[in-house]
């Protein structure tokens, strides 16, 4: 590429082309370098902003970083945010705050690259299909720190990188984070019961009886996606997630408006689970379809049944994934349950651009043993699977 290239701050997502966006790697159906994820697609990220989700009103003021040529064409994009606070993330700094304003620094504002309030790793360096991914993605990570030295803030924070970018990050000085998840790998099995064949055998029979017990009662399992999400069935999932969510976190942090407009825009990449009882739904977990994953985000309810959030946040997420052929499941954050139900532990990355000298040397000391505690606790935890010794390895 010849053309001079120039970093802009975009504000508004909604000022952002759906055609423009759709050209950048992964974030569309219609890329092919990298398999599809729905969480940086136009369809999501304009969602979140217009039904005032992540907005300035809520602490997220779009700050987008557009790589583009002198003649305007978008090239490379990084999502981001402007935040006065570090709720919603998964990945948590409230640590580094206290102490940098214990010393008299400023902490917030704060830039954060990330997904709002979605753990889970997809393209942030986002480059136009065609192009050589490298030069764009360094001019992309190097214009990230010429950001925050303009706005004069502390740092900026790239969660949940994929493995194929952290070394971008790494190569221009940004310190590394690693953390820990839990996801199913399918290994091409034909379906669950295959699966549950590599298990070991008292593994095996406890999730058979589990599995059993959450449908007694009466339960039943849907699986809702497509022409399936009617306003009305949005209507009874949002009841669940309120409910469940303002016990869980306080404050749930998805409007109404929000899941009626994924459910106009991208109801092909929705499934939501739900759970029935004597005729009507009482529980549910929604999972957003990539190209080869599938996500699970969140779940809710208005009963609780034993081991009913496992049977849908976790087995019927399996039986999906393998019944379409997807590699993985991705869970969502934290849970060290899921390991008994087959799911592995996966090193997670982040990014961390910090301005000022003292304050990246202390993260940088606290980031090295941090990442040493979890590559030991990833290995203890791959130790105790629910696999036949042999049959799985740890995933990195």
């Amino acid at each position: 590429m010849t053309d001079e290239l120039s970093i802009r701050v975009e504000r508004s997502f909604t000022a952002i082309s759906p055609e423009s966006w759709s050209r950048l790697s992964g974030a569309s159906k219609t890329c092919g370098t990298l398999a599809y994820n729905p969480f940086v697609s136009h369809a999501f990220l304009s969602s979140l902003e217009e039904s005032g989700s992540a907005d300035a009103h809520t602490g997220w003021l779009g700050h987008h970083l557009m790589l583009e040529t002198d003649r305007g064409e978008l090239v490379g994009a990084l999502p981001g945010y402007l935040k006065s606070h570090s709720q919603g993330e998964y990945v948590f700094d409230h640590g580094w705050a206290d102490a940098f304003e214990r010393a008299g620094g400023r902490y917030y504002p704060k830039l954060q690259c990330s997904i709002p309030f979605t753990p889970a790793t997809g393209p942030r360096l986002l480059v136009a299909e065609g192009l050589q991914r490298l030069p764009i993605q360094s001019a992309i990570a190097e214009s990230l720190k010429e950001v925050v030295r303009r706005l004069g803030i502390s740092s900026a924070h790239i969660t949940f990188v994929p493995d194929e970018e952290i070394g971008v990050f790494e190569m221009d000085g940004y310190l590394h984070r690693t953390d820990q998840q839990f996801h199913f790998i399918n290994d091409g099995y034909a379906d669950h019961e295959a699966f549950l064949e590599t298990l070991a055998s008292r593994k095996r029979k406890a999730l058979r009886k589990e599995r059993r017990a959450a449908l007694e009662n009466g339960i039943s399992i849907d699986w809702l996606t497509g022409r399936d999400l009617t306003e009305r069935i949005w209507d009874q999932f949002f009841k669940f997630y309120m409910d469940t969510g303002g016990r869980k976190w306080g404050r749930p942090y998805l409007t109404r408006k929000f899941y009626s407009l994924i459910g106009e825009r991208m109801a092909d990449d929705i499934l939501l689970v739900m759970a029935k009882r004597d005729g009507r739904y009482i529980a549910g977990a929604i999972n957003f379809i990539g190209g080869d994953t599938l996500y699970g985000r969140h779940w809710g309810c208005i009963e609780d049944h034993p081991f009913l959030h496992f049977e849908v946040c976790y087995h019927q997420a399996i039986d999906f994934a393998l019944s379409k052929g997807l590699k993985r499941v991705e869970a969502g954050a934290q849970g060290e349950h899921k390991l008994a139900r087959g799911y592995l532990p996966v090193t997670t990355h982040s990014a961390h651009y910090v301005a000022h000298a003292g304050l990246r040397r202390a993260i940088g000391d606290y980031l090295a043993r941090e990442r040493a505690d979890v590559e030991q606790m990833s290995e203890l935890l791959t130790e105790h699977s629910p696999f036949r010794k042999g049959e799985r390895q740890q995933e990195d």
